[in-house]
């Protein structure tokens, strides 16, 4: 059986256990919602019209959420003008969960159970979100009752897998036991230290050749050639007139001798 309501200035054709989502309308979450304006409802091929309503005719529904819809945006353009107007806006909503019909004396009702969860804490829970989940979950949105069920197979888990674990520590404890000992290894012995066996090799060298006889060929070293006296050994040079003359003067070059005339024919 269905049947065709009005609210909100449109028309649904709704049966039970289908969601709705229409205007906005008030009431919290899990209260009763009731439709009085049927305007028609059928089964098969019987349809029965309203004048415009059906007198005795009610939807029942539950409610499940009110909430922000899907955005719309709104773009304005006027060409050759440089004028872009871009706008969002999203229609408040709320969502319903038929759960009964009730036309003429004859009631028709849901067998299923309505699950209050809000759309955002499903869309978390697909996409495995699970910061959102918790936050959602700890709302006042939500029912407490709706998370017992998971926490309750997240204890199961842990338990199984501490289990598990605590098996595998018992087998391996017990290998370990069975497992003969390992025979006893000795420890290489240290190398000694490279530094004292070349100091030794320096001391047995200096002993050898301190015991050895010194060859005839050997040359004696010649000694070093004295270095040059410096310019102490030259001779002092002439002092300036108000100092005086050194001890050593230079002593002045002789004038060399006039050439001989050669003697003329007179003279003979």
């Amino acid at each position: 059986m269905y049947a065709v309501i009005k609210t909100g200035g449109k028309q649904y054709r709704v049966q039970p256990g289908d969601v709705l989502i229409v205007e906005k309308l008030d009431g919290d979450v899990g209260s009763a919602v009731k439709f009085d304006q049927v305007l028609a409802h059928g089964e098969g091929a019987d349809v029965t019209l309203g004048a415009p309503i059906i007198d005795g005719a009610f939807v029942h529904a539950t409610l499940i959420e009110t909430r922000k819809g899907e955005k719309v945006k709104i773009f304005k353009k006027i060409r050759r003008q440089g004028y872009r107007r871009t706008r969002g806006h999203r229609q408040t909503e709320t969502v319903l969960r038929v759960t009964g019909l009730e036309i003429g004396g004859t009631t028709t009702k849901w067998d299923g159970e309505v699950n209050l969860a809000p759309k955002a804490l499903m869309d978390a829970k697909a996409r495995g979100l699970k910061n959102e989940i918790a936050a959602l979950e700890g709302s006042s949105l939500v029912p407490a009752v709706i998370d017992d069920t998971p926490k309750k197979k997240a204890a199961a888990r842990k338990a199984v897998a501490r289990k598990a674990v605590a098996e595998d520590v018992v087998d391996t404890q017990e290998a370990a036991a069975e497992a003969p000992a390992p025979a006893e290894v000795k420890a290489p012995k240290a190398k000694a230290a490279p530094k004292k066996a070349a100091a030794e090799d320096v001391v047995d060298t200096q002993e050898a050749a301190a015991e050895a006889p010194p060859s005839a060929d050997a040359e004696a070293p010649k000694a070093k050639a004295a270095p040059k006296k410096a310019a102490a050994e030259t001779l002092d040079t002439v002092g300036t007139e108000a100092d005086g003359v050194t001890s050593e003067t230079v002593a002045p070059k002789k004038k060399a001798a006039p050439k001989a005339k050669p003697a003329s024919d007179d003279a003979e």
